[in-house]
């Protein structure tokens, strides 16, 4: 089948793209810019086709030879969301209509009660695209999820960090209204399914996990994966949605024109009330993914140092745990970084040789010192300090102990990764790699990188970070200054 996917630069669609592939169909992506596609790994396997669905006449020709189309894209986080999604929704209802397009695929939000006057207007909004989409007289299938679980879903970042970053936290009433989230490979298993579901099947369906949990229960269940304390939840009646969204915005990295429209809708339920989607198609492979288990593969991709370029290259079932280029900057939990980069005036072998003697009784090219006195402290609180040294001089290999490292990965004569094992609230790697260009100068490249856990990674980043000026700053130089005096030693002729 030929398939279109709006919203191919965000969350969902960035993730439904390769599965539709995998499947074996073709994909045409709708996107306002097409650059934004450019880096994704599967670009090179769909077409990209640049419109915008709140202009009509942009859509001219995008919805042709297209048998199934996904509305994967909201306004959400703009000032006048409902009549911008409203408009986009009735633009992309005509042109499917009159394309002749067999199928479209919707994924909304839980449907908010028809008697409530105080709907969020998010779930509003939610609810009359789908109507609209219904209406068009295109078969139509409207999915209903509640919190997606994975890595860059905004309502999971609102999750992740108001729970790593505050081990006691000041609630509202909100946080004990029961939510039944849904992993994201979940939803990806279900969107995908609904391509070849027969035309008579028109309706919505809600989606759902396995797990009717409180907010509250929430925060505390990843907490537990994360490996944090119990946190210590306090409720307030008078935080109203309004003011919980401007402390999420605070304490979160979350936009805050994105979460005060997202902690408006947690005031109501959202738990699912039929499961008729089994009726049409079978539940994913294992059955429903539970709460504990999505969150663990949202943090999957936390655990390698890679975390700035481990983009998703395949559509299994892990995948959508993992980072795409066009994720938002806020997505995918804290990676505090610190990088060095240096023209280096001596050969590539030189600085190669350079790298691979660090440590041991050749230190760390910088502030021995602080060297010194960090790996006493490491002691002192039941680490291995800098006592292993290093095995060989000169040679390193992947696996073995390096002062308080670990080298995790050699690439002979252009990188060396080194995993930390001193005592820390996080984790940590430093990347030391020779670069060349195309006219073949030499460059080094020093990058640390540090995940934090939990409110004390935060806090030990903030008060060493002064300190990487002097301490990762010298290295650089001082590596680099090192390359060249050798390559100068080489290159001068003996008497």
């Amino acid at each position: 089948m030929r398939c279109l996917v709006t919203g191919a630069t965000g969350y969902i669609g960035g993730r439904l793209a390769p599965r539709l592939l995998a499947q074996g169909h073709d994909v045409r992506c709708l996107a306002r810019r097409a650059g934004r596609l450019r880096d994704v790994p599967w670009a090179g396997q769909v077409e990209v086709a640049e419109a915008d669905l709140s202009r009509a006449e942009s859509l001219t020709g995008v919805f042709d030879g297209i048998d199934v189309a996904y509305y994967l894209v909201h306004s959400l986080g703009q000032a006048g969301f409902e009549a911008a999604d409203r408009q986009a929704a009735s633009n992309f209802a005509a042109a499917a209509r009159a394309a002749g397009v067999r199928r479209i695929v919707y994924l909304g939000g839980p449907e908010p009660a028809a008697a409530d006057p105080a709907t969020s207007a998010h779930l509003r909004s939610r609810s009359e695209v789908g109507r609209i989409l219904l209406d068009s007289g295109v078969p139509t299938v409207v999915l209903r999820a509640a919190v997606i679980i994975g890595s860059g879903s905004a309502s999971f970042e609102m999750l992740r960090h108001l729970t790593e970053r505050l081990p006691v936290m000041v609630t509202p009433r909100w946080v004990s209204n029961r939510i039944q989230p849904i992993a994201v490979r979940d939803v990806l298993h279900y969107l995908v399914g609904c391509a070849t579901l027969p035309p008579e099947v028109s309706r919505g369906f809600d989606i759902a996990g396995p797990d009717v949990l409180t907010f509250g229960e929430m925060m505390q269940r990843y907490a537990r994966v994360a490996g944090l304390h119990r946190r210590l939840l306090l409720p307030v009646r008078p935080l109203t949605p309004t003011l919980s969204s401007y402390w999420v915005g605070l304490v979160t990295p979350v936009p805050n024109a994105l979460a005060r429209p997202l902690v408006a809708s947690l005031v109501h339920e959202a738990v699912a009330h039929e499961h008729d989607i089994a009726a049409y198609l079978p539940d994913p492979p294992g059955g429903p993914t539970g709460f504990d288990r999505a969150v663990e593969l949202a943090l999957a991709k936390v655990r390698d140092a890679q975390v700035e370029t481990r983009w998703s290259t395949a559509a299994g079932p892990d995948a959508p745990a993992e980072p795409l280029p066009s994720d938002p900057e806020w997505s995918g939990g804290t990676a505090y970084t610190d990088v060095r980069e240096r023209t280096v005036a001596a050969s590539a072998e030189a600085l190669w040789r350079v790298i691979e003697g660090v440590g041991g009784e050749h230190g760390w090219y910088s502030f021995p010192l602080a060297w010194s006195a960090r790996g006493w402290v490491d002691r002192l609180v039941g680490g291995v300090g800098l006592r292993r040294g290093r095995r060989h001089p000169h040679q390193l290999r992947v696996g073995e102990a390096l002062d308080f490292w670990r080298v995790e990965e050699i690439v002979p004569g252009e990188l060396l990764r080194l995993r930390a094992e001193m005592r820390l609230p996080g984790r940590a790697w430093l990347e030391l790699r020779v670069q060349r260009d195309a006219a073949g100068q030499v460059s080094y490249r020093q990058r640390a990188v540090f995940l934090p856990h939990g409110l004390a990674g935060h806090a030990y980043w903030a008060a060493v970070a002064p300190f990487h000026a002097l301490v990762f700053g010298g290295m650089a130089r001082n590596i680099a200054g090192r390359a060249e005096a050798m390559t100068g030693a080489l290159a001068t002729p003996s008497a």
